[in-house]
């Protein structure tokens, strides 16, 4: 497998902290997302890249493993055992074995065996050991109306297509593991493991935050002062809403139960919060203006 050098796609130093990681990762997922790249599948490619090096960069283990063993970060825990065999196991061929950090440590044929090579088992017979495949990632887009309810999706992933389960309320950005759909195992080893990360797109009116939706609702003049019902449009319908007298530009009110469903917790939902904006008369007529200006002087 060709190394991939994660702060390079990152454009960061490999001493970079994580808020530094993180604020790399959102300057590049802003610039290349496919919302503002749609036919360029270069910056596609790039965009998946660069969800790719964060997912390792960001995660404390992932990088440690990453810094030591290169390419071969996955199999970090299988190098480990192959040393700790070695150091327990008498005699033996050894070799020598130069790391993504540049260290040398001495290695039995028990470690060559991990690249397709033969290890002494304690009878002195040969035997290989098995190594989980690589872990694969892919990315779905979804509208946010498609996540209002669980689902069903068939995902191509070119040598096999497998269908799949998708809670409601999953995050834009959320990466879920399903195990056993990434590349072959080695020696008879396991398969790995596909990450699939979701692009929500919302295409609406209304702004998510978690599981909270709000939205901007305009209202006359006449129905903020007198109080009115209106009919509002939510995600799952509409609704009647009352109209307080007197009510005032930019008041809030919050309709329970009417955001976002909760991931995995079926039955719960966020909050839906509506912001009123009252739109100002125009185009009034002689007898509009005459009661406005006796209006004003009773006030």
């Amino acid at each position: 497998m060709e190394f991939i050098d994660y702060y390079k796609i990152l454009e960061i130093d490999k001493k970079a902290t994580p808020a530094e990681i993180k604020k790399a990762y959102r300057k590049l997922a802003r610039k290349l997302h496919p919302d503002l790249n749609p036919n360029d599948k270069s910056a596609q490619e790039k965009f998946q890249k660069v969800n790719e090096a964060n997912e390792v960069l960001s995660d404390p283990e992932k990088r440690k493993k990453y810094d030591e063993y290169g390419k071969d970060w996955e199999h970090a825990e299988a190098f480990e055992q192959a040393k700790r065999q070695q150091r327990n196991s008498p005699g033996g061929n050894r070799r020598t074995y130069t790391g993504n950090t540049g260290s040398t440590e001495d290695f039995s044929d028990f470690f060559e065996s991990m690249f397709g090579g033969g290890g002494f088992s304690g009878g002195g017979g040969r035997r290989t050991t098995q190594f989980k495949g690589q872990d694969l990632n892919a990315t779905l887009k979804l509208n946010l109306l498609d996540i209002l309810e669980d689902q069903k999706q068939t995902l191509d992933l070119g040598h096999k297509k497998i269908r799949i389960n998708i809670p409601a309320g999953v995050e834009d950005g959320q990466t879920i593991k399903i195990t056993g759909y990434g590349g072959e195992g080695v020696n008879g080893g396991p398969k790995g493991d596909l990450y699939l990360t979701f692009e929500i797109i919302n295409n609406t009116d209304f702004k998510r935050v978690g599981n909270d939706l709000y939205k901007n609702e305009s209202i006359t003049l006449y129905d903020a002062i007198l109080g009115s019902t209106i009919e509002l449009h939510t995600l799952t319908g509409k609704v009647k809403l009352k109209v307080k007298p007197e009510t005032q530009n930019d008041t809030k009110v919050k309709l329970k139960g009417k955001g976002m469903p909760v991931y995995k917790k079926k039955g719960l939902h966020g909050d839906l919060y509506i912001t009123y904006k009252i739109t100002m008369p125009t185009n009034l007529s002689q007898k509009e203006k005459e009661l406005f200006k006796q209006l004003s002087e009773l006030k």
